[in-house]
């Protein structure tokens, strides 16, 4: 193991923790019990306090049990944009003894059927404006039950802070069979009992892909996921004097452990958006004093585009951060101009619940993950010999620690592959490239495996494939990534058309299609027509010749 990054290590921070073998949700009971009148979270201005969210999170769990017949174990959709009932439902899930399964908003009927049918659920809280993509799975028997929340229900003050649509849209009276309003569940109280969950128990399962195949669940527990939302707040400092901004989505493991649960861990306040908007950010952080904000690259350049973000009050921060993609050195330099702080930059996976590694605040490095955290190990290894690289060559970056996960749900063959036992300790193979320093920072310089990080959003190219392949007139499609200046990279479809429609099909008509059979995000921004696609000799399209092609040009 090396020790080369411990000479760096923050000043009075620990290099081993101590994390309490609770489960998650306890953590929302003690800081109900401890700060009962404090607001856990401000929503446009309208708080809700600690106490007031365990009594409706146990609502919840009570509703699961007893309505739907939810069990210790069993699995549990959450559908939701950020909102108090994000964050309300996600720990009665956890009170119900079940596991969260967090689903990306921007997903449809058909990829949200997916999840339902894989991770085996059968009940669904949902926002409202998400309520049409889950009637159909409703109707079909993918879901048998689904809790409709209108956001709108926590807007309880006046705001001078303009509402995103689905926040200001009003309750709507909706009744179909299978469908509980939010408001009935908190009216109806049921009581939970009491848990028996442990920390080995399930806790939360959020959803990746890799090469091949479909998302696959990266299965979590209390203990995993513990380990990483108690790290997140020694490491930058967080106390129940903290306020922190909430501007990532909290499906997203950084937002749910960085901009959730650690807050409520440590009893601070979540100053909490539904969607990004630069103006109500800088707004939002002279209004309640917010020391700690956790971002991604194009939030931070949107931030500073603002031509007015000089005129806001922004002297209360005391550290951002973030990671997803490297931060543009030239956009750290004016955020310091800006804020006078450096920008720390870490590293993450679903599989590991967030980070592995971050960037010290007394030294950071830009465009760097940054130092293995607390209690967790990092090596640079030849990725088919798995010997140790020196500093400096690059190599794949394998972890092993307490927030690991345990493996992915109902795919041992994909679980096998991805750990490694390298000294009696099993490591993960992060599947990226990179190399560490002399200093003991890690650098990351490629991925081994077929990802696109496009604005944050991880696109896997094998799932967005097999989803043209459902397009009638499409015989043959590769995904790639290609250069964006906004997104960093965004997704390019190489297409070869059936014979007969060659010539009647545009790029735009596939990506109309595309934008009613997927989540945004995924859509090919790009499409490009071509005759044939590369092969191996054993058939399989040569994706990595065309991804070169494609950032050479």
């Amino acid at each position: 193991m090396s020790q080369r990054h411990l000479p760096f290590w923050p000043a009075g921070v620990p290099r081993q923790l101590d994390v309490p073998c609770t489960t998650v949700h306890y953590d929302l009971e003690v800081s109900a019990h401890r700060y009962p009148e404090k607001a856990m979270a401000i929503f446009y201005d309208s708080p809700l306090g600690y106490a007031a969210a365990w009594r409706q999170a146990r609502a919840v769990a009570g509703f699961l049990r007893h309505r739907c017949g939810v069990k210790r174990g069993d699995r549990v959709l959450l559908f939701m944009q950020n909102s108090p009932q994000f964050i309300v439902g996600f720990y009665g899930i956890l009170a119900a003894d079940a596991m969260v399964v967090p689903v990306n908003p921007m997903n449809l009927a058909d990829e949200l059927r997916h999840y339902a049918r894989n991770a085996d659920a059968t009940t669904i809280l949902c926002g409202q404006e998400l309520h049409a993509h889950v009637r159909p799975l409703l109707a079909d028997g993918s879901l048998e039950h689904a809790v409709v929340a209108a956001y709108s229900d926590y807007i309880e003050v006046p705001t001078d802070l303009p509402l995103p649509p689905a926040v200001a849209a009003p309750r709507e009276a909706i009744d179909e069979p299978g469908v509980t309003l939010w408001k009935d569940v908190l009216a109806d109280d049921l009581g939970p009992g009491v848990s028996e969950a442990g920390p080995d128990d399930l806790c939360v399962m959020p959803y990746t892909s890799g090469t091949t195949g479909l998302p696959k669940g990266c299965v979590h527990t209390h203990a995993s996921v513990m380990m990483n939302l108690v790290a997140s707040g020694v490491w930058f400092g967080y106390s129940p004097q903290s306020v922190i901004l909430t501007t990532l989505p909290c499906f997203h493991v950084t937002g749910m452990q960085g901009g959730m649960n650690s807050p409520i861990f440590w009893g601070a306040t979540i100053v909490l958006m539904q969607r990004w908007d630069r103006e109500t950010a800088a707004r939002l952080i002279g209004r309640y004093q917010v020391d700690s904000w956790t971002c991604i690259s194009t939030m931070a350049i949107d931030f500073l585009a603002n031509p007015d973000v000089g005129r806001h009050d922004l002297s209360s921060l005391r550290a951002i951060g973030g990671g997803g993609a490297a931060m543009p050195e030239t956009v750290a330099a004016k955020l310091k101009d800006l804020t006078g702080l450096d920008y720390i930059e870490g590293y993450g996976l679903s599989e590991t619940i967030s980070p592995t590694h971050i960037n010290p605040r007394s030294r950071p490095k830009r465009q760097c993950l940054g130092i293995p955290i607390f209690d967790t190990e990092a090596r640079v290894v030849d990725p088919d010999t798995l010997a140790e690289r020196a500093a400096g060559e690059v190599g794949e970056i394998i972890v092993c620690g307490p927030q690991v996960f345990r493996g992915y749900w109902k795919a041992p063959e994909a679980t096998a592959a991805a750990f490694v036992e390298i000294e009696g300790r099993r490591f993960f193979r992060t599947g990226d490239l990179g190399y560490c320093d002399e200093d003991g920072y890690f650098f990351i310089v490629d991925r081994l495996k077929r990802m696109i990080n496009a604005a944050g959003y991880k696109v896997w190219p094998a799932e967005v494939e097999s989803m043209l392949y459902a397009h009638p007139d499409i015989q043959e499609a590769c995904i790639v990534s290609t250069p964006d200046s906004a997104r960093g990279e965004t997704v390019k479809a190489l297409v070869v058309l059936r014979a007969d429609r060659r010539g009647t099909v545009s790029p735009e008509d596939i990506i109309a299609w595309a934008r009613d059979h997927m989540a945004a995000y995924k859509i090919p921004r790009i499409v490009e027509f071509t005759d044939t696609l590369p092969k191996s000799a054993s058939g399989k399209v040569q994706w990595r010749q065309l991804q070169d092609r494609e950032w050479n040009r």
